[in-house]
């Protein structure tokens, strides 16, 4: 990733096809030591081709992947069938009451500015 993050920071400096001497110098400035393997590998990938048809292809390609998230939560259904859907709803509003609590910045003895 620092071998692709150099190489597009080259070209938005406006170098259109950055060497592998560009990213190392752009690793070397920020301490970054460069691995010569994985830059000729990745330079050998990108030759020939242009970065904004590189990034919209891999835009597609991501559209497919799952990404996680939060997750759909199962509720049993009521017994009798009515009148289900008014607990779950209380049962969320009771969560978000302890997030809140356990989000409170306490001092816990000391001020930052003290």
């Amino acid at each position: 990733m620092k071998v692709v993050a150099a190489y597009l920071l080259a070209v938005l400096g406006g170098n259109n096809t950055p060497s592998a001497d560009d990213i190392k110098e752009i690793l070397g400035s920020v301490g970054i030591e460069a691995d010569e393997d994985r830059i000729e590998s990745f330079l050998s990938e990108v030759k020939g081709k242009d970065i904004v048809e590189l990034i919209a292809a891999g835009k597609e390609k991501l559209a497919s992947v799952p990404s996680g998230g939060g997750g759909a939560v199962a509720v049993a259904a009521a017994p009798g069938g009515g009148g289900g859907g008014a607990a779950p709803a209380a049962e969320v509003k009771k969560e978000e009451k302890v997030e809140e609590k356990e989000e409170s910045d306490d001092d816990m003895g000391f001020s930052l500015f003290d």
